[in-house]
């Protein structure tokens, strides 16, 4: 590290640490304390050592503001594996986390984040880390021990949970038309303020709640609780949504299988919208080093409370082939397609699309952008109108994470959305705008 000096002005804890572990370190108490940065090292060692992580961590927190970045990495990434020792994995996820938006090529500290990852049980964000290590290219031996990894990866964290709050002001909460009139076989019909565009200020909030019980090798049972509202001042366009799913995670060498069953019920307004019974299986396939294939399939029975004619079954089924191009990029591409049938064939359809992901890294920020185009088409006219419906939709979307800003692991987040449905049916023609502001976590 060669005899680089730290100066240390008042730095609180950290200079308490220090001369609780060098009380000879200065002789004029008025004078600014020189110390190196490998005596300073030495004593966090030996904080850690003696079983005094507090001053070791106020040692290394003080050294990670350092002016040079190769001791304000080498401070973090002590601090980070002292703290996975201790199995605060969130904190040291974010002390790895800071050390890539400095120095995305540095493969050991992309794998200790993947590795603390998976103790915190998000595994696909572990495989995340492993691919993007993969693209920066390592060598051999360090290679072999990287697919080693990605082979016996697994979620060891018994249960898990995340939450997400977010303001979400959109142009079109309702996502109707803002047309006054609608043209029917009979004559114009002239549609209520309520049933046109409607915008305002909402406040979103989803959660999860999981359990990983281990049943065989390999194989473990997988109940899952979640839940999404958006509220506004207006009661009416309350939108809520909870779902309950059980089922088992098969994991066969770098394959994993999700089958599952359970149900997802939504509130409108306050009042029961929809009833969901749902049958589905997830498959993700490694493809080499830096790609993966996700592959899901939906079989859903639907209850319409409102309308009894919407009722019927739907199909859905999607694949997503995920890449790492560097250390610091990524994107990916969807495809998708859904059949509904109904009572009415005025309201069976079916539709295809796809979509596009691109996320980059950029010094402490992680930003992303998205495109996506679908085409629906219903089976019959629906009754009242003229034309059969088909729909072209749009969306374009970029949003940004930024970790400098953080605050007890959590980071701002802001996305911006543009969604356009062009319908030969003018009550589902609709253009929408919309904006997140909200906090998720840090790494």
């Amino acid at each position: 590290m060669g005899v680089r000096r730290v100066q240390l002005g008042r730095i609180g804890a950290a200079l308490l640490a220090v001369a609780a572990f060098a009380p000879h370190a200065h002789a004029q108490q008025n004078a600014p304390l020189h110390v190196k940065a490998t005596d300073l090292f030495s004593l966090a060692a030996q904080a850690e050592t003696a079983g005094n992580a507090a001053d070791a961590e106020a040692i290394y927190r003080a050294l990670a503001h350092d002016p040079d970045a190769d001791i304000r990495s080498e401070a973090r990434f002590r601090l980070g594996m002292m703290l996975s020792r201790l199995h605060r994995n969130r904190d040291a996820a974010i002390e790895f986390r800071a050390i890539l938006d400095e120095k995305p090529d540095a493969a050991r500290v992309r794998l200790e984040l993947a590795r603390v990852l998976t103790e915190l049980g998000d595994d696909s964000a572990a495989r995340r880390e492993l691919r993007q290590a993969q693209a920066g290219g390592l060598p051999p031996q360090v290679a072999q021990v990287v697919d080693q990894f990605a082979q016996a990866l697994r979620s060891r964290k018994p249960w898990g949970a995340s939450v997400e709050f977010a303001l979400v002001p959109d142009s079109n909460i309702n996502r109707a038309t803002d047309a006054e009139t609608l043209d029917t076989i009979i004559a114009p019909l002239e549609l209520s303020r309520d049933a046109r565009q409607q915008s305002g200020l909402g406040a979103r909030a989803a959660g999860q709640v999981y359990a990983r019980i281990p049943i065989a090798t390999d194989l473990s049972l997988l109940p899952r609780v979640s839940g999404q509202g958006e509220f506004y001042r207006k009661s009416e366009f309350n939108d809520v949504s909870a779902s309950a799913l059980i089922g088992l995670e098969w994991s066969p060498g770098r394959e994993r299988i999700r089958p599952s069953l359970g149900g997802t019920f939504r509130w409108y307004g306050g009042t029961l919208y929809a009833g969901t019974a749902t049958a589905s299986v997830d498959w993700q396939h490694p493809l080499g080093r830096k790609a993966q294939l996700t592959t899901s399939l939906t079989f859903a029975d639907t209850d319409y409370r409102q309308n009894d004619l919407q009722d019927g079954l739907l199909l859905n089924g999607s694949v997503s082939y995920e890449r790492a191009f560097s250390a610091r990029a990524g994107g990916s591409i969807t495809l998708s397609a859904t059949r509904q049938t109904a009572q009415d064939p005025g309201y069976a359809t079916a539709a295809g699309g796809a979509s596009l992901l691109y996320w980059r890294e950029m010094g402490r920020t992680t930003a992303y952008a998205n495109a996506g185009i679908r085409r629906l088409e219903a089976d019959r006219i629906l009754f009242l109108f003229p034309e059969r419906r088909r729909d072209w939709n749009f969306t374009l979307g970029a949003g940004a994470t930024f970790r400098a800003l953080q605050f007890k692991g959590f980071a701002p987040l802001i996305r911006l959305e543009y969604e356009r449905n062009s319908s030969t049916v003018g009550i589902y023609d609709y253009r929408r705008t919309a904006a997140t502001f909200g906090i998720t976590r840090a790494f």
